[in-house]
């Protein structure tokens, strides 16, 4: 099987993986559980990406092993992201910057989270290249569609 074959079908099985139907937190204690791993989740989206933009800033040089690494571990959590936006937090008073638009336009979610699906995929492909420019190019990739989910979901 090519290349190309394996990434269609990978991006076929995680689609249809994907849209978990959002549940209401039953307690105020599960609200709060849900939005503690919720924002682990993203930390450790963000603690990753830290270098990556370093990198594709040219404040510290490319190193395809890290970018690698880092786009495999960003595409582990790109994964989780909809098991982990599930629970419907906003019956209670949680601190969280979700906004409520995540559970009432799921399906656009879902597409958002793909897109960093797939912009991590492509960035740990680019990785192994050693290209820095396309490496660079897929950082940016993988920042933009943090900046597309962030626009419409987050809190500033």
């Amino acid at each position: 099987m090519k290349f190309g074959s394996k990434l269609v079908i990978t991006a076929l099985l995680t689609a249809s993986a994907a849209s978990v139907i959002a549940e209401p937190a039953s307690s105020q204690k599960q609200a709060n559980k849900a939005v503690e791993w919720r924002q682990a989740m993203f930390q450790l989206i963000a603690s990753n990406m830290g270098s990556l933009g370093a990198m594709a800033k040219g404040k510290i040089p490319v190193d395809a092993a890290t970018v690698e690494k880092n786009a495999t571990r960003i595409n582990q959590l790109a994964n989780m992201i909809d098991d982990y936006t599930s629970v419907d937090t906003r019956k209670f008073d949680v601190k969280t910057e979700a906004l409520d638009k995540v559970w009432e336009d799921r399906a656009d979610f879902d597409k958002k989270i793909q897109a960093l699906i797939n912009a991590s995929s492509t960035l740990a492909e680019k990785a192994k290249s050693g290209d820095t420019s396309a490496i660079k190019s897929a950082i940016g990739g993988i920042g933009k569609s943090c900046k597309g989910c962030h626009d419409v979901y987050k809190q500033d």
